[in-house]
């Protein structure tokens, strides 16, 4: 059902009595009140998906309220009622932006029919979005190139979970893909058409996040001078990836666990609760079972999470698909920069192959954006592409440092070792997270090291 919440507006107390165990009987979430100036403040207050009005009330009459409507609630569809001898008010009202009338008396099915007609309108204009959203993706990260076993056992994981309605942990290194996969647990499911709402809860203020996911009521807090739907709500129907959830504050995890556990959400400021339909996806790069062990991560809500999970290799053990993923970039922003279609040189693509990849398949993006750019002739050769990838064709050097006479394989190796953090940390312009990473070494690991050996 695509209109969940309705609001009644009627000074009829049998009306509105009538039409409220009429649309809870079929599962509508209904509030009804009795004047034009009460109704346009739960509009301020909150949301609603449809709006069922008489067009003659006291204080404030259906046609204002329509006006104020469109102004506070413009994605509410309006359906007005009009008693016989008021249907010019009615047509003036659909002018000012109501969908449909209702004459009175009604009948029950009448009343169906026009919702039902309103929500078909709606899955119109959402699939209309949907469309427009899957033009605007063609041959973009929504497709998943699967060509290493690895990643050929997470697309056969994710075409068996994604129809059903099962919590998803996505596990990997950053830009391994992870939105990726997540758009597609989206696009092969039932609620493909409806909304795909992704959040990173590490670059949200503490203080905002709250009210981020779950929204808030007018004057919840300084500056909350309406109300305001949370990403929960915006992904009603849909999916919510929940990007970087390790960074989630512990504080506010327990309301994202009774949200996975009632599938309700109460905003910032507000003492009703708002059933909401979410399939919730989660995305990680760091170890949540470590935060878990650490304090810093609720163990109930990580098993919640993590119902089924998918680690994403990175990029430098499925080498066998940089070919693939080079055509499409290239092709991509080819035609995004309205450049010629250019070809990778073997001896380019070979570079791009040996190269270790610390940023996984964003970084493979970003150089062939670059060498595209740089490239005059048809075909790309290596120096278009970035230092880093050039530096890999390079042999290793024996460290200078080391004595001829001196056979001491532990000095030897203590040499070799400080020679290679060395080399990472100035291909990396000093980022020790990626030098970490190219060493195969923990981040704690090498800050040890670089303090016993002195670098800088």
């Amino acid at each position: 059902m695509v209109l969940r919440s309705i609001l009644i507006a009627d000074d009829e107390e049998s009306i509105r009595h009538v039409l409220v165990v009429l649309l809870e009987g079929r599962g509508y979430q209904v509030r009804a009140v009795a004047d034009g100036e009460e109704a346009l403040r739960e509009l301020q207050a909150r949301d609603y998906d449809a709006l069922v009005t008489d067009v003659r009330m006291p204080k404030m009459d259906g046609l204002q309220l329509v006006r104020a409507a469109q102004a506070a609630s413009p994605e509410t569809t309006i359906i007005v009622m009009s008693a016989y001898g008021s249907h010019e008010l009615a047509i003036e009202a659909m002018k000012a932006g109501a969908y449909d009338y209702l004459g009175k008396p009604f009948r029950p099915d009448e009343v169906l029919l026009v919702l039902r007609k309103a929500e078909e309108r709606e899955r119109l204009r959402l699939e209309n979005l949907r469309l427009r959203r899957e033009i605007s993706r063609a041959r973009g990260p929504g497709q998943l190139i699967a060509e290493a076993p690895a990643m050929r056992e997470v697309m056969r994981v994710v075409e068996k979970v994604a129809p059903t309605t099962t919590t998803v942990l996505i596990e990997g290194e950053s830009g391994t893909g992870k939105e990726v996969v997540a758009r597609a647990l989206h696009e092969l499911s039932p609620r493909a058409e409806r909304p795909f709402v992704a959040v990173n809860c590490g670059s949200i203020p503490e203080a905002l996040i709250e009210s981020e996911l779950f929204g808030h009521a007018k004057g919840a807090f300084t500056n909350a001078r309406t109300a305001k739907r949370g990403l929960f709500e915006e992904a009603d129907g849909g999916t919510l990836l929940l990007d970087e959830v390790g960074e989630l504050p512990l504080p506010l995890q327990p309301a994202l666990l009774r949200v996975l556990q009632e599938s309700e959400i109460r905003r910032v400021g507000d003492s009703r609760v708002t059933k909401v339909d979410v399939r919730i996806l989660a995305a990680t790069n760091r170890d949540l079972a470590q935060l878990v062990q650490a304090g810093r991560f609720r163990e109930d809500l990580y098993y919640r999470l993590n119902v089924v999970g998918l680690k994403l290799p990175p990029l430098r053990e499925r080498a066998e698909e940089i070919p693939a993923l080079s055509a499409r970039f290239l092709e991509r922003h080819g035609t995004r920069s309205g450049v010629a279609p250019r070809r990778l040189s073997q001896n380019a693509l070979e570079l791009l192959v040996r190269y270790r990849w610390p940023g996984n398949v964003r970084e493979l993006e970003n150089a062939l954006e670059r060498a595209l750019v740089l490239s005059e002739e048809d075909e790309i050769e290596p120096e278009a592409l970035p230092a880093p990838v050039l530096a890999s064709a390079e042999p290793l050097p024996v460290p200078s440092a080391l004595d001829p006479g001196d056979f001491s394989v532990k000095r030897a190796q203590r040499v070799l070792e400080a020679d290679l953090i060395r080399r990472a940390l100035q291909q990396t312009a000093g980022n020790r997270t990626r030098a970490a990473e190219l060493l195969e070494l923990s981040p704690r690991a090498l800050l040890y090291k670089i303090r016993e050996y002195g670098l800088t």
